[in-house]
C-alpha cells in the first residue's frame, strides 16, 4: 500500500477486503470513541474531519453515520497520495455528500494548507518511522483546531499470528496477505508511542489499549 503507483483490480480488491476485516475485528469503534472524546462538551455544530490514508472511505462512512446518530453534523476530507485509491473511494462513498477527496501527499505544501477540526488516522501512523512521526504529529496538531485521533495496531506475537490466520482464512488479495503481517511488524508497543509523544513535546493526550490489539490515541489541542 506504500506504492503510490498501484492501481486497478489489485487496489480495488485490497480496499474491499480491508473494509470487511476492519469491521470484523472491531477497529471502527476505536475511531468513533476517539472522536467522541475530542468532541465531548463541544457545541453540536458542523465539524470538519480530515481522514489521512483514507483508503476506500469506509471509516468516513462509519464516522458519518455515528455523527448523525449522535447529533453532530460532520463533513470529511479523505486524503490519500494514491489517485487510484481516491478514484475507488469516490465511487465507494458516492451516496455521502459530506465526503470529499483530495489526492495529496501529506508532506506537500498543499496538504499543509488544510485546517480541519480533527485529523483522523486509522492504520496510518505505522507507515512512518519515529523520525518522521515526531515532526508530523507536531505539524498535524498545529494544523488542527481540536486535535488528532489515531487508531493503530499493537505489535504483539498473539496479534501477529492471529492476523496471519485471519488473513490466510479470508483473503484472496496478495497485497492484503503481505501488508497485514508487515503492518503488525511496523506497529507499536505502548512505550514506543510514549517516546514518540515525548520527543514531539506532546503531553495532553489519552492512550488506551483496545480489542483487537489496537491503540486508541487521542491528542488534544
Amino acid at each position: 500500500m506504500d506504492d503510490f503507483s498501484q492501481s486497478g483490480e489489485t487496489i480495488d480488491q485490497t480496499l474491499r477486503e480491508l473494509e470487511r476485516i476492519n469491521a470484523l475485528l472491531g477497529g471502527n469503534y476505536v475511531s468513533t470513541g476517539g472522536v467522541a472524546k475530542l468532541l465531548n462538551g463541544q457545541a453540536a455544530k458542523e465539524y470538519h474531519i480530515a481522514d489521512l490514508g483514507c483508503g476506500g472511505g469506509d471509516m468516513m462512512m462509519y464516522l458519518s453515520k455515528w455523527g448523525e446518530g449522535n447529533g453532530y453534523n460532520l463533513k470529511f476530507s479523505g486524503i490519500d497520495a494514491n489517485s487510484a485509491i481516491v478514484d475507488f473511494a469516490e465511487e465507494n462513498t458516492n451516496t455521502f455528500q459530506n465526503i470529499k477527496y483530495y489526492p495529496l501527499n501529506i508532506f506537500s505544501p498543499e496538504f499543509k494548507s488544510l485546517n480541519p477540526d480533527i485529523f483522523h488516522c486509522s492504520l496510518f501512523a505505522h507507515h512512518f518511522t519515529e523520525e518522521e512521526l515526531v515532526p508530523l504529529l507536531r505539524q498535524l496538531l498545529n494544523q488542527s483546531n481540536l486535535g488528532l485521533v489515531i487508531n493503530d495496531l499493537h505489535r504483539h506475537i498473539i496479534s501477529y499470528y492471529f492476523t496471519k490466520w485471519i488473513i490466510r482464512t479470508f483473503s484472496k488479495s496478495s497485497m492484503v496477505r503481505y501488508d497485514s503481517v508487515v503492518s503488525i511488524q511496523r506497529s507499536f508497543k505502548r512505550n514506543e508511542i510514549e517516546v514518540i509523544l515525548k520527543k514531539a513535546g506532546i503531553t495532553n493526550y489519552f492512550l488506551k489499549w483496545k480489542w483487537a490489539f489496537r491503540w486508541q490515541l487521542v491528542i488534544y489541542k
